[in-house]
């Protein structure tokens, strides 16, 4: 039985709280990269024409950089990220679409000064088939996540 820490960060929060959370739980991590990385005015969603906002409403895959060699050796996946327009960025998505999830239970986290998870769990979940999504938290803080993963 092993467990594993994914997070995709854009400014740096999401990757604190995932390594934090991987050290705290004896992990592995295993840090999503698009292919092509973000830069600040990708993610200015004040911005109409900001990458972040043609993906998510072209609804457009992001190809992910590098792959998890041994994914089925896992149990446990947590995936982090942060919250766009109240769900997982669409690198997400693509990252999930490229492994097999059955019989893994998958536990988000989600970090974000503000927005809530909205839909995030049921939208995430078409995307893990065969898991089951235990929980899903939205936290400002690595130590926040550590003590929410400790009562799971």
């Amino acid at each position: 039985m092993k467990t594993l820490v994914t997070y995709f960060s854009a400014e740096g929060n999401t990757a604190r709280a995932g390594n934090e959370l991987a050290e705290h739980l004896g992990a592995d991590i295993f840090e999503i990269v698009p292919e092509v990385p973000y830069t600040a005015a990708d993610i200015k969603w004040t911005n109409p024409l900001a990458r972040c906002n043609k993906e998510k409403f072209g609804r457009k895959d992001v190809p992910v950089a590098g792959r998890i060699e041994n994914f089925e050796e896992y149990d446990t996946v947590y995936i982090g990220f942060p919250i766009w327009y109240y769900c997982a960025p669409n690198v997400i998505n693509t990252f999930c679409k490229n492994y097999d999830w059955t019989g893994k239970r998958v536990i988000l986290f989600a970090t974000s000064g503000s927005s809530g998870l909205g839909k995030t769990v049921e939208k995430l979940q078409p995307y893990v088939k065969g898991a089951v999504i235990n929980d899903a938290k939205r936290v400002s803080c690595g130590a926040e996540l550590v003590s929410w993963a400790d009562t799971l």
